[in-house]
């Protein structure tokens, strides 16, 4: 069975940081993603990154503030958040895809996600 586990969120004040960890088991995935949706907004696309990890791909808005880490040993993928502002708040979800391509917006498997709420 495929799973994609987040952990790592929680409550922290503006300027702060966090480590998102999403865990994945059932099988090896190439691309793996991260989205986040705020209350009463869509889903979003944050970061992307590839299978050796030499690409990656961030949304403006966290470009500078967040990095997207694999390691690939333990099927886990990171996302390191600093400089973190309440516009950050939301559901962060993990995703991952098999496919060959390197792939950062249309993920196939999705974790239930992890809240992150960041105070002023």
């Amino acid at each position: 069975q495929v799973q994609l586990v987040e952990s790592g969120g929680g409550l922290v004040q503006a300027g702060g940081s966090l480590r998102l960890s999403c865990a994945a088991s059932g099988r090896t995935f190439s691309s793996y993603g991260w989205f986040r949706q705020a209350p009463g907004k869509e889903r979003e696309f944050v970061a992307a990154i590839n299978w050796s990890g030499g690409s990656t791909l961030y949304a403006d808005s966290v470009k500078g503030r967040f990095t997207i880490s694999r390691d690939n040993a333990k099927n886990t993928v990171y996302l390191q958040m600093n400089s973190l502002k309440p516009e950050d708040t939301a559901v962060y979800y993990c995703a991952a895809t098999a496919r060959v391509v390197f792939v950062t917006h249309a993920m196939d498997y999705w974790g239930k996600g992890t809240l992150v709420t960041v105070s002023s």
